[in-house]
């Protein structure tokens, strides 16, 4: 099952900038936990912790579509080293506030400017589809793999952030989180035979946000980001109120586990039909699998729903991120993509906002409510859009499944 794989990483510089954008990737998984760890430790205050979190969350969110179409114009090497030591600086000066006990206001101005950064999960992608440019059965595969690197990234790096906070001092977690994103960036540029062309036009194109069928898709990732921001803020409640509180993490590692493993099949089997009926598909997937949460009166429970609503997670994922490079020409892919990920960020966020408000009010059960008509809105918005879709992109009836 695992040969389609073998073959991508035989590509001259493949194990290079996937090894870069995962060490990156990793880094940027912990900078959340890491921030909130950090200033509720050394302040001790879980309401400052947040409110930093979020206005880097929307920097990053604000920031990904025009850096995406500004590394489409200039290149990626040449737009992600001087991010790099920009957001590294930044990263120190925040670093030094902490442990200065400097005034509150300088976390919130060092972390903004720390928070623009080059995607390297975006450019990592876009080097498949110019590495695997008409090879679309090996395309399908190498974007499962991307998929699969978020979702260890994604397990790993929460938890290893905690850990340095807890055991070493409350700034560790985020020195790390830098450290592994400035070597993790550089050692994914270094690969430099894989790096798309420029492509001179793309500065002085339409914007893609201008391109509805890319408007849908990002929408429909709000709606699966509303699922995972909702489900963390919950499933913290519903543990904590079950005397639980540290199960929290491990229930939802499984629900990631669940994604992850779903990507490594997925990525050995060809798309049944169009794009267009693969999101209508994953998003239907979604639904019905987190559905059940709302039943769950106990954590075993809770446990074993969440893995099963990972598994449609990722094929969900893969074919946004597939439906983003397809819907705009080679010029804008990056910028597309950024656009997508800037949906599914803002939607972990209000997932994350709306779902602690009604947990606030009405307990953590009723929170569930959240993930759940996400879902539902994730299916609606993927059948209404399903003509624009299938038009747009012009697919093929069906894709050669994959050969083990």
């Amino acid at each position: 099952m695992l040969t389609p794989y073998r073959s991508l990483l035989q590509i001259p510089g493949a194990r290079t900038f996937l090894a870069g954008s995962f060490f990156a990737r990793l880094g940027g998984a912990m900078f959340g936990v890491a921030v909130v760890a950090m200033i509720s430790g050394r302040r001790g205050s879980y309401g400052l912790a947040g409110a930093v979190s979020a206005v880097g969350l929307v920097v990053l969110a604000v920031t990904a579509a025009p850096i995406g179409r500004f590394i489409d114009g200039r290149g990626q090497r040449r737009v992600t080293l001087p991010l790099i030591i920009w957001s590294t600086a930044w990263g120190g000066a925040m670093i030094l506030v902490s442990l200065l006990d400097a005034p509150s206001w300088l976390l919130f101005v060092t972390y903004a400017m720390s928070a623009v950064v080059a995607a390297t999960g975006s450019m990592s992608r876009a080097r498949w589809s110019y590495l695997l440019d008409g090879q679309p059965d090996r395309l399908h595969t190498a974007m499962s793999l991307e998929q699969v690197a978020d979702e260890l990234s994604f397990v790993l790096g929460p938890a290893i952030a905690v850990l340095l906070a807890t055991t070493v001092l409350p700034e560790a977690g985020l020195i790390a989180a830098f450290v592994l994103y400035a070597a993790g960036s550089w050692l994914f540029v270094s690969a430099r035979s894989t790096e798309p062309p420029v492509h001179v036009d793309a500065s002085g194109g339409t914007l893609v946000l201008r391109n509805p069928a890319v408007v849908v898709v990002a929408i429909v990732m709000v709606l699966t980001g509303g699922i995972f921001g909702s489900n963390e803020v919950v499933t913290l409640a519903f543990s904590q109120a079950h005397g639980y509180k540290d199960m929290s993490g491990l229930i939802l590692a499984l629900f990631a586990i669940g994604s992850a493993t779903a990507a490594v099949v997925f990525g050995t089997r060809g798309v049944p039909g169009s794009l267009a009926r693969m999101l209508l598909l994953g998003t239907a997937a979604m639904f019905v699998l987190e559905a059940p949460v709302l039943l769950v009166d106990s954590l075993p429970w809770l446990a074993g729903v969440l893995l099963l609503a990972g598994f449609a997670t990722a094929p969900t994922l893969i074919t946004s991120m597939k439906l983003a490079q397809r819907l705009v020409p080679q010029s804008q892919v990056n910028e597309s993509m950024g656009v997508v990920f800037t949906g599914t960020i803002i939607g972990i966020a209000a997932g994350s906002a709306i779902s602690g408000a009604v947990v606030q009010h009405w307990g953590a059960r009723a929170g569930f409510v959240v993930p759940v008509a996400s879902g539902f809105g994730a299916l609606v918005l993927a059948a209404l859009s399903f003509q624009l879709l299938r038009r747009t992109t012009g697919d093929p009836a069906s894709e050669p499944a994959l050969q083990p």
